[in-house]
């Protein structure tokens, strides 16, 4: 069922003008805070029955048994999936037809692959009985010694990192640059293995009615996830319907469909009712995602005077034995600091791991916050500002293509949020400040950037008898608030007012809107409204403009323009038509029109396309303990066209709390004898709390880049994590002296240190 929003809205709501700007309040806000925002778990079809996996206890090996009949014993039970009791699939689930088509384990055979894959999945009546029936299978293994972490084998280089992108690049003289050097910071840095951990566990109700199949699942993209699985099933993607009005949260984990989601399609598949498949919290450690550990070494050589000679850049990543995504974290320092000689390059090492796949700024985030701390690492070697050391040393171009970016907007951001922090007063000698309680105070700051992606979306607009529009795109929120922004430039697009359009999205019948990521969603799917709107707009001008009876017969030179649901003649204010009226006169129910927005290739062949930003971090760390606390985080970014302030202030805070989480707290911890992660919950898988997010202040930096998209719209999403994670770390090592190279920066790092 596809959602439809209503954009009423109380009088004190009511503006006049432009709803692009205006700081909204979510237009599903209601639904969301009452409850009545239905999620994909929320469904209860008729007949429906419960689907429970098993999952491996072991990272390497092969299943000897499972005790099915006692599974089958259990009152409730209905059925149990194995490998040797499965509907069979059309492709092989390991087939790799685009680059986005990764390999899922879907039963096909009794190898296990990593812990915490799926082995069997039990189907009953209630969830009670199929959780039990899964206990009862008691699994025998063959069990083979789990290769773990960044030492586990050999060492190779990838074909490409990210989706496509050079493994090894190079700009400059590298070893010129490295002899020319009067000063070398050389320094390795890890950081940890991440794992995804959004409110809403992946799920999935699966419904089959002949050879139809209906489906609620959360996605960030239910067009990949269609021609998924219609290629696993053998069938039209136009016989899929998938139902994703709300997700609760994503960061990259939902862009795909996942095997657990499959495999609850198969479930339903076997015994011919409903199945509802939801993921424990634990589940979620292994088969959807997540982030690699690295290990990074930075080269960074400069002259007397400061100025950057060379950077190098290496790093290493792991990924799964039995797939292929390697973390771009050496990418990072490609387009921020104008080097002569840049190199970045990526080894891999294969690990009994889950693929690690797209998660919130995939590669920008590990790589950022090396960059970042070993930028800070060469200021301080020259003796130099931080904050003067990047003015010196940021690009004005991009360094390794040449093409120009918004870099004006980046010394914006600098200056704005290095005032608000009032960071003119900080000594550049580290461990010089104390408060009041004698705790040792630090401010660092980072640089933040991330591209200005687009994808290809469409949108379907529509303008009723009535004078009412419509706009229609399968587009999807995550809580980022998606919906409202699209919807003002829908309203906009269509010349109405906010309470005159109808909003619908979430459901693939609707025009497919493309893969919500990237931060790249708004300036997709905008374009394309944008151009549903325009080309809806010239079809009703085109009646109004050649009909002798309309005020507005023969300004098809003047031209027209659109605003309150009426056409204004250009040229003459007083001359105007109501959309209603025009397709009245002209016998017409209503009129509508498709756009597309997609990436410009011209311009992307002639500029570099990057969103900037600056952080300015203060922490407090106890002398005596070690204990660190963030106190205060300023952030100036500039990102385009900004649709709703509102909801991009949440969104920059939301990387920002991101960034000190990578700095401070997030890591999963490996059991290197079985292959495990110790903490796969949320109650030992540390991320921020509220007490542990400090004051915040976000300013946003007026930006008119004309080169990205016809919005001028760039995503916000994940750049925020990109400085803020690099200057928390940064403000401990002011604070302390102690440079920690291990990141979350733990107490045990410091405390040796500081007695």
């Amino acid at each position: 069922m596809t959602v439809e929003l209503s954009l009423t809205r109380d009088p004190a709501h009511i503006r006049h003008g432009s709803n692009i700007g205006q700081p909204m309040t979510r237009t599903d806000g209601v639904l969301k805070v009452t409850g009545k925002a239905r999620y994909a778990a929320d469904n209860h079809p008729p007949g429906m029955v419960y689907a429970v996996i098993a999952t491996s206890c072991i990272a390497r090996g092969r299943v000897k048994s499972l005790d099915v009949a006692a599974a089958k014993r259990h009152p409730g039970v209905i059925d149990v999936m194995t490998p040797a009791h499965k509907p069979e699939l059309a492709e092989d689930p390991d087939a790799k037809g685009n680059p986005f088509a990764f390999r899922m384990e879907l039963l096909q055979s009794d190898e296990v692959r990593y812990a915490n894959q799926a082995i069997a999945v039990v189907i009953a009546e209630t969830l009670e009985a199929a959780t039990e029936g899964a206990a009862l299978l008691s699994p025998r293994y063959q069990v083979e010694i789990a290769r773990v972490g960044l030492d586990a084998g050999e060492a190779y280089a990838p074909p490409v990192v990210g989706i496509g992108n050079p493994a090894e690049v190079r700009h400059g003289d590298i070893d010129a640059g490295m002899a020319a050097a009067s000063k070398l910071t050389d320094a390795t840095y890890e950081t940890p293995a991440q794992y995804h951990n959004a409110m809403e566990p992946h799920a999935i109700v699966a419904v089959w009615d002949g050879d139809r199949l209906f489906i609620d699942t959360p996605s960030q993209g239910m067009g990949f996830a269609q021609m998924r699985v219609a290629g696993l099933f053998g069938m039209s993607p136009a016989n899929i319907h998938i139902n994703s009005p709300f997700l609760g949260g994503g960061f990259g984990s939902k862009g795909l469909i996942s095997g657990p989601q499959v495999l609850g399609i198969m479930a339903a598949k076997l015994i011919g009712r409903p199945v509802k498949l939801v993921l424990r919290r634990s589940q979620m450690y292994g088969p959807v995602g997540h982030r690699p550990p690295t290990r990074q070494r930075i080269r960074i050589g400069t002259d007397d005077a400061g100025q950057l000679a060379v950077i190098n850049h290496e790093a290493r990543v792991t990924t799964s034995s039995f797939d292929d995504f390697y973390e771009p974290a050496a990418d990072a320092s490609h387009t921020l600091y104008a080097s002569p000689a840049i190199r970045t390059a990526h080894e891999a090492v294969r690990v009994d791991t889950g693929t690690p796949l797209f998660m919130r700024a995939p590669g920008e985030a590990t790589g950022s916050i090396v960059l970042e701390s070993a930028i800070d690492e060469a200021a301080f070697a020259c003796g130099i500002d931080p904050l003067e050391f990047r003015l010196k040393n940021y690009a004005e171009v991009e360094p390794t293509t040449g093409k120009p970016f918004s870099s004006k907007a980046l010394r914006q951001c600098y200056a704005r949020a290095a005032e608000r922090f009032g960071w003119a007063g900080r000594p550049l000698q580290p461990r010089q400040m104390r408060d009041e309680n004698g705790f040792l105070v630090g401010w660092g700051m980072g640089t933040a950037t991330f591209p200005a992606i687009m994808f290809q979306g469409n949108a379907r607009a529509v303008i009723r008898a009535d004078g009412k529009g419509v706009m229609e795109t399968g587009a999807h929120d995550m809580g980022q608030g998606a919906w409202t922004a699209l919807a003002q430039i829908s309203a906009d697009s269509l010349g109405l007012d906010f309470d005159q359009l109808t909003f619908r999205s979430g459901s693939s019948d609707l025009p497919d809107a493309g893969i919500a990521g990237g931060s790249g969603h708004t300036a997709t799917v905008g374009a394309a409204i944008h151009n549903a709107g325009a080309a809806v707009i010239a079809k009703l001008a085109e009646l109004a403009t050649s009909d002798q009876r309309s005020p507005l017969f023969g300004a098809g030179n003047a031209g027209v323009v659109a605003r309150a649901g009426r056409l204004y003649r250009r040229d003459d204010d007083a001359r105007s038509e109501s959309y209603a009226e025009i397709l009245a006169r002209a016998g017409v129910a209503e009129v509508d029109a498709s756009g597309t927005g997609a990436a410009d290739a011209a311009a992307q062949s002639q500029y570099a396309m990057h969103a900037h930003g600056a952080v300015f971090a203060e922490v407090k760390v106890d002398p005596e303990l070690g204990q660190i606390r963030a106190t205060r985080l300023v952030g100036a970014f500039a990102a385009g066209r900004i649709i709703n302030p509102l909801m991009v202030q949440s969104q920059l805070r939301g990387g920002m709390i991101w960034g000190l989480s990578f700095a401070l707290h997030e890591e999963a911890v490996m059991d290197h004898r079985s292959g495990r992660i110790l903490n796969a919950n949320l109650a030992e898988y540390h991320v921020p709390v509220n007490a542990d997010v400090p004051p915040m202040d976000v300013i946003t930096v007026d930006e008119h880049d004309p080169h990205v998209n016809p919005l001028g719209i760039k995503g916000v999403g994940e750049i925020g994590i990109t400085g803020s994670a690099g200057a928390v770390a940064n403000a401990v090592f002011h604070a302390t002296g102690i440079r920690v190279r291990n990141f979350p920066i733990k107490i045990e790092e410091l405390v040796m240190g500081l007695r």
